[in-house]
């Protein structure tokens, strides 16, 4: 019989949808067994008004079976088969396809079936490790049975053929390995095994494969024998289609650490399922600690997309923002418009709309937990905080409004988490602004002399310890309409009226030693000036403007920033109620040399203070021991 030509276009065509469309020959495996499961969903939609069809639902499978001398590879099933006309329209036109045919005509009646194939590309799937193929197929009611036969581009042909029930078997001839191509795989067990488990586990109707295995004889202690068995490889029913009535904590864990490679139990577990604009379930799980690689590029976001159960995307990025990267878990849905190769996912309305709703789902139930298990809430964030910090800083604070309650910063009061509402609750009538200090640690924080002055004045600080914290609160710029500010901010204004008055006398008076203390230090501060606004501290460095010394820090440790020194613009205060102020006058009139050396001190000083690195400590270090002699 003379081969005949596919329908489309070309050789090239057949010869891209092979070797272009798909980026994993595996995928060849899951596409035959949708098409299976297809074949089955249709009879089995006939049975409900065709007394004729004598199988009941459990008579339905799928089978498997593998030749490794004759390398054959063998997907059959005992669904609704096809007639040659269809044989012709479904195998002989690229991209056409029966699935799609009936879910179309028939798009009112098939609620109880889930018809995964749509485009008919699929099947060619299987060139990519076959270089030949037969499709052995006889309809449903049909006394003729065909086979169809190609070895790719060439062309087909369509033969009859003696078949002796309703069905469809395709038979594949592996290809031989190649230094690059281990066909070979495709034969073994556990190969097989381990496809249909990442692709095709929840695929409705039993995949069963006869199996060899080494068991003990019975009735001796260590004789073994070899046993064959008929082996269902998929679990059929995943967890997340189960009554949550039926699925226990334990059942949810064990189901997580196994299929997320973790060995604890998940922090949280998100259910959801939802019909309307875009039908879809959710399983999600907020992990109790972060994975080892989280925080490095090689960390890959993404939540597993499925089909009707049969797994699309292994990491579908779309689905979560990257403030929620943390989250694992998948996504199971009916109608989402799968391009040609099903693997990829057309970026449309629907998939947009899941992940919008899935974004509110993770934000509303990590708020209930932080209001009903503050202590799970703590450890969630002492593991992911970072990176809700992360979401507030990043595409120019857009989701900051969503993300501005579930943060947490550690507090003067009582050093323990506290949100921003709860700060603002605490604040005093006299308070209009929201106060925070940047440093290494806690304790070093509080060592800071700025903040020894605000917590002197009954009013609480938020400790940035973390370096994101800062560029975060810049962005949030107010919460409640209470303004952040740095307690090193030279526009920190705590002072009386009075003490303005002091204040600006004292530095006009001194306006010739202030320059002279600010010449011997250099450009390494804008201006020296007295306050009063430290308690027992002689000296301490504020700033001007939006950068602050811990940010100054932070962008200087950053890669590629060696060549371009950022620079906060500091200046350096003197408590004009300590006992150096006299000695500085002193010096003034005196000995100026000696008061540029006691400038340079109380710079480095400030800077220790500041958490600074002094920038010439063996010139300092000297001058003090100058002073010592």
């Amino acid at each position: 019989m003379a081969k005949k030509q596919f329908k489309t276009e070309s050789k090239k065509l057949l010869d891209m949808m092979i070797n272009s469309i798909y980026t994993h020959k595996e995928i060849f495996l899951r596409e035959l067994i949708s098409n299976a499961s297809d074949a089955i969903d249709k009879l089995y939609f006939k049975s409900l008004t065709d007394d004729s069809v004598t199988l009941s639902r459990d008579d339905y499978e799928i089978r498997i079976t593998a030749d490794k001398d004759s390398r054959i590879l063998t997907v059959e099933d005992n669904g609704i088969g096809m007639t040659k006309d269809e044989l012709e329209n479904n195998l002989g036109t690229i991209a056409k396809s029966g699935s799609f045919d009936f879910k179309k005509d028939d798009s009112e009646k098939v609620d109880e079936i889930d018809v995964i194939g749509q485009f008919g590309v699929g099947f060619y799937s299987a060139f990519m490790v076959a270089d030949n193929i037969k499709v052995e197929t006889k309809a449903f009611g049909s006394d003729e049975a065909f086979i169809w036969e190609s070895s790719g581009v060439d062309g087909y042909t369509v033969k009859p053929f003696e078949k002796d029930r309703a069905g469809t078997r395709i038979v594949l001839h592996i290809k031989e390995d190649t230094e690059d191509e281990k066909y070979s795989e495709f034969l073994e067990v556990y190969k097989i095994r381990s496809l249909i488990k990442k692709y095709s586990d929840y695929i409705h109707y039993p995949i069963r494969m006869l199996t060899e295995s080494q068991k003990l004889k019975e009735g001796t202690e260590s004789e073994y024998e070899t046993v064959t068995e008929d082996e269902t490889l998929n679990s059929m029913t995943p967890i997340w289609k189960k009554p949550q009535s039926e699925v226990s904590d334990e059942d949810y864990a064990s189901y997580y650490k196994s299929k997320f490679s973790d060995y604890d139990a998940p922090l949280k577990v998100i259910r959801q399922k939802t019909e309307g604009s875009a039908d879809y379930t959710a399983l999600l799980f907020i992990p109790s600690h972060a994975p080892y690689d989280f925080y490095s590029r090689e960390y890959e976001k993404g939540l597993q997309l499925y089909s009707s159960g049969v797994m699309i995307m292994e990491k579908c990025k779309d689905l979560l923002p990257d403030y929620f990267s943390f989250v694992k878990g998948l996504v199971d849905s009916s109608d989402l418009s799968l391009n040609i190769s099903r693997e990829m996912l057309q970026h449309d309305r629907q998939l947009k709309i899941i992940a919008k709703a899935l974004e509110k789902k993770i934000s509303s139930e990590l708020k209930k937990m932080l209001k009903t298990d503050r202590e799970k809430y703590e450890k969630f964030f002492d593991a992911f905080g970072t990176t809700l910090k992360w979401g507030i800083y990043s595409d120019f604070g857009m989701h900051k409004d969503s993300l501005q309650d579930l943060i947490l910063f550690k507090s003067s009061f009582e050093q323990k988490y506290t949100t921003l509402e709860e700060y603002v609750s605490r604040m005093t009538e006299s308070q209009s602004k929201i106060y925070y200090a940047t440093g290494e640690s806690i304790e070093k924080i509080a060592l800071l002399p700025q903040v020894e002055s605000v917590l002197a004045r009954g009013y609480e600080v938020l400790y940035l310890t973390e370096d994101i914290d800062e560029f975060a609160v810049q962005i949030l710029r107010s919460y409640q309409e209470k303004e952040f500010i740095n307690v090193t901010a030279e526009n920190l204004d705590l002072t009386t009226d009075e003490e303005k008055e002091k204040l600006k006398a004292a530095n006009d008076e001194n306006k010739e030693l202030l320059e002279m203390m600010k010449e011997s230090i250099g450009d390494s501060v804008n201006k020296v000036q007295f306050t009063v606004s430290l308690k027992n501290h002689a000296v301490c460095l504020s700033t001007e403007g939006a950068l602050s010394v811990g940010m100054e820090k932070v962008l200087n440790s950053m890669p590629g920033a060696e060549d371009q020194h950022i620079k906060a613009q500091t200046v350096m205060e003197i408590n004009l109620d300590h006992p150096i102020v006299s000695k500085l006058k002193e010096l003034y009139a005196s000995d100026q040399e000696k008061l540029k050396n006691y400038s340079k001190i109380l710079y480095s000083q400030a800077q220790l203070v500041s958490g600074l690195t002094p920038q010439n400590p063996s010139e300092i270090a000297d001058l003090i021991c100058d002073l010592m002699v």
